[in-house]
């Protein structure tokens, strides 16, 4: 069987600023997939959480969230200028503005909110019903897609995540201390794989992929001989 002829669903999950998307995106466009950025929709809410007093001084409201729910429309379009999807909420593009150190202290308590998740989750696998799709995520191996034909745990040391966040944000021209930044990475862990609804932890049957030391090629060949094994099966 050619690896077009049978479309799968390939879930990546593991620790914040392991280029979990950045990876998912590149093996999309190597599949001629569809990816899905779960952790941008968790953004997303935050971002709306943040933007209509929800979360005030860094304190979560959870009740204010869950009330602005219903207020939530989350899309994805392509951007031919970067040659990826763009993220939208009620038709504005908040891709940008997702990715601040304010959005990044707040996420990982909003995303612990129940009925946070069970929207989102909802949405996730009404996106993946047609198969040939990527995502990645905490809990999508585990909740999500558990089902999934290909599972990937990614992982990387703290300090080499928090050196890549803090490249990335000051690509951006954002003014970021690189100690505040490990502080958050360490700090999200903590929160991730600490929490009572889905929280982050290995599938017993993912594959893990430390990639702390791993070139975006290395990757790459690493997933394809995963991928291959799959549809082989």
């Amino acid at each position: 069987m050619s690896d077009t002829e049978q479309r799968i669903i390939i879930a990546i999950d593991g620790f914040s600023s392991c280029g979990k998307s950045t990876f998912a995106k590149a093996i999309a466009a190597r599949l001629g997939y569809i990816f899905i950025d779960t952790g941008a929709m968790y953004r997303a809410v935050t971002l709306y959480a943040l933007e209509h007093g929800a979360i005030r001084s860094g304190i979560v409201d959870e009740d204010a969230v869950e009330a602005l729910l219903p207020q939530i429309s989350i899309t994805f379009r392509f951007n031919p200028e970067r040659g990826a999807s763009d993220i939208y909420v009620n038709g504005d593009r908040v891709e940008g503005k997702i990715r601040t150190i304010e959005v990044s202290n707040c996420v990982s308590r909003v995303s612990a909110i129940p009925a946070v998740r069970r929207k989102l989750v909802a949405m996730q696998q009404e996106m993946g019903r047609r198969r040939g799709v990527v995502m990645d995520g905490r809990d999508i191996g585990t909740v999500v897609f558990p089902d999934a034909e290909l599972k990937i745990f990614m992982t990387a040391d703290p300090k080499v995540r928090a050196q890549r966040r803090y490249d990335e944000l000051r690509a951006k021209g954002d003014c970021v201390s690189l100690e505040a930044i490990e502080r958050n990475v360490r700090e999200r862990d903590k929160a991730d794989m600490g929490r009572a609804i889905s929280p982050l932890r290995q599938a017993a049957d993912a594959v893990v992929l430390d990639n702390s030391r791993m070139s975006v090629a290395e990757q790459m060949e690493w997933f394809m001989d995963e991928y291959r094994v799959r549809i082989r099966q």
